[in-house]
């Protein structure tokens, strides 16, 4: 009975015209452009020096801030309003004062001061640009030689960081979003009432949804990691078996949860618009693009209660840090208690009639 389903599914599956584009190209393309766009360093700030000094070593301090690759000098000024001035017509991000006798302050007391002075409209730009140069500045007071060892990204590459969780983004659009579309299509083409009159029983039917899109998700997993190993050079530092183990009980989650949407709507567009809002929920308190440690406390606590935040955990660790079963292993039992939860709602949701 189970074989004839899965048959069935797989051949609807192919002769559509749209799901398969939906399923590979779409993932695809987005691992292309993601990692490139979601991208938070900041570079290429536009910065005003104003040098009051003019000694040879705040010219320095100067080119070391241009060289260090986050700046582009926009133009010296000869006064702070002026400056100010370039901020407001939005040619400057930031504006760099150095105060006069400022190098002479530096040799005999040890420390000086500057002025930095930031737009912040773009609360980003502002931000880390001002700590940018801080920490820049801030250098010249420390004599005491320091050692810096960069673990599991040493090179600093947000591509390495966003790469794994963006994987794990595109498993659950085609695991929730795709399969929430299944059981409403086959209500609005009629055929979901052939199948309830059958003695099939509701458990056999979700199955044989639920194994179609769980196999497509693997072979969407297998070429996604091939696309980062080919494109951004990234391999998992840990466990395949780990990473495919973790992901078979995750497309199992977003397959029910898919399932459950699509048995409780009653036209393809309801589908839609419900698995997108809780999608993009889902997105947002993963900790895929923000980290949960700097989210307000009450949306850490509802991070908890989503699965995306496990899995894009344990996909950063096994690929960035080698992460074993011991570390991981809380996070399984709880995808497992996901599962459950999602697919005893499909099967309850689901109304057949015989």
């Amino acid at each position: 009975m189970l074989k004839y389903l899965l048959e069935k599914e797989f051949k609807q599956i192919i002769r559509d015209s749209f799901i398969p584009k939906l399923i590979f190209i779409v993932p695809i393309v987005q691992l292309l452009v993601l990692p490139f766009a979601a991208n938070f360093e900041v570079k290429n700030i536009n910065l005003a020096v104003v040098d009051h000094d003019r000694t040879q070593h705040t010219r320095r301090l100067t080119e070391k801030i241009i060289s260090s690759g986050y700046f582009n000098l926009t133009s010296e000024y000869s006064s702070y309003r002026e400056a100010l001035s370039s901020i407001e017509a939005n040619v400057s991000d930031i504006v760099l004062e150095f105060p006069l006798n400022f190098t002479r302050r530096l040799m005999t007391d040890g420390k000086s001061s500057v002025l930095i002075a930031t737009n912040t409209v773009n609360g980003t730009v502002g931000g880390l640009g001002s700590s940018y140069l801080s920490s820049i500045l801030s250098e010249e007071n420390i004599n005491t030689a320091v050692r810096v060892v960069n673990y599991f990204n040493p090179h600093f590459s947000y591509k390495n960081y966003m790469v794994p969780g963006i994987i794990v983004f595109l498993l659950t659009i085609v695991a929730g979003f795709v399969s929430a579309l299944n059981i409403v299509r086959e209500k609005e083409i009629g055929t979901i009432e052939q199948i309830n009159v059958t003695p099939v029983p509701k458990g056999i039917f979700l199955l044989g949804k639920l194994i179609p899109f769980w196999t497509i998700g693997f072979i969407l997993l297998t070429i996604s990691m091939v696309v980062a190993w080919l494109v951004y050079g990234l391999f998992p530092v840990g466990s395949l078996g780990i990473i495919y183990l973790f992901a078979g009980v995750y497309l199992v989650i977003f397959t029910g949860f898919g399932l459950t949407i699509s048995a409780v709507s009653s036209t393809q567009q309801q589908a839609i618009l419900t698995a997108f809002f809780f999608l993009i929920i889902f997105a947002l308190l993963s900790g895929l693009f923000t980290p949960i440690s700097s989210m307000p406390e009450w949306a850490q606590k509802f991070t908890l209660f989503n699965p995306v935040r496990y899995f894009v955990e344990v996909m950063r660790m096994v690929y960035l840090k080698g992460s074993g079963w011991a570390d991981l292993w809380p996070s399984f039992v709880i995808l497992l208690l996901f599962a459950a939860v999602f697919n005893g709602l499909a099967l309850l949701c689901y109304k057949k009639s015989s």
